[in-house]
């Protein structure tokens, strides 16, 4: 459980534009990196690299490479699906499987993996993925109701157990709080804080305390202009990033003067 990722000269196509330009940063195992900047800087589309998502829209490319424990996710022969399998992920709305049960939810994406498993294990698994997503208390009654019957917060949660399930050793969360109420965003944040023991986290989020709530690490991305590619202007603790950071425009953004 857990790895080290490092990225070194990324850059991220989509067709001939140039989305995200020239990344390098090290991701320590068990850590909580929050990526932060405006709107359309490339952040999710970063994210979306460390287990290949961003392959799904036609044309998307990259040069350079992620590095999970020294191996190369975009080396020659490298299944896409095993890498997502590796490296999980949490969209910014909660998207359980709206006709499958609570149960099943948690499962489908260990039956996606072709992975036979018997009721009793699948009962186990269940069991221990929700209570990683602190959410078995509040379901176990109920295993056999649709997903959708969920509150936002628990849908998400529910999401993270789906996540996890799969027992990756990275877990990538998109704006995990954005459509949620205060006290369910505290839940997840709780949950990330717990989470980090077993797994190495990167998060991207709108929210400035959060990522200083949360994070051990921040990375700022800006972007030039309209058309420009997104860049990662600073990488550091949190607490520098937001107490003194070493670029004007960090300091700007983390302050509220644009964004």
């Amino acid at each position: 459980m857990s790895k080290r990722i490092e990225v070194n000269d990324l850059n991220v196509y989509y067709s001939k534009f140039l989305a995200v330009e020239n990344v390098t940063l090290t991701i320590e195992p068990r850590t909580v990196t929050a990526l932060i900047g405006p709107s359309g800087c490339g952040k999710s589309t970063f994210l979306r690299t460390l287990n290949r998502m961003h392959e799904v829209i036609p044309g998307a490319y990259v040069t350079g490479e992620v590095l999970i424990d020294g191996n190369n996710l975009y080396g020659p022969g490298v299944d896409p699906v095993l890498v997502r399998r590796q490296v999980g992920m949490v969209f910014q709305r909660p998207n359980p499987f709206p006709t499958m049960s609570i149960g099943d939810n948690v499962l489908a994406g260990v039956k996606l993996n072709n992975r036979r498993i018997s009721k009793p294990d699948a009962d186990a698994l269940i069991e221990k993925s929700l209570q990683g997503a602190n959410l078995w208390n509040e379901v176990k009654d109920r295993l056999d109701k649709p997903g959708s019957s969920l509150s936002g917060g628990q849908q998400q949660r529910l999401c993270i157990a789906r996540a996890i399930a799969v027992q990756p050793d990275v877990i990538l969360m998109d704006e995990p709080c954005s459509a949620l109420d205060p006290i369910s965003t505290l839940a997840i944040e709780d949950l990330i804080e717990e989470m980090k023991a077993e797994y190495t986290i990167v998060i991207v989020t709108h929210n400035m305390q959060q990522a200083s709530r949360v994070s051990d690490r921040t990375g700022f991305f800006n972007i030039a202009g309209t058309g420009k590619p997104g860049k990662l202007i600073e990488y550091n603790d949190t607490t520098t990033i937001f107490s003194n950071p070493s670029v004007q425009a960090t300091e700007d953004y983390v302050s509220g003067r644009f964004g």
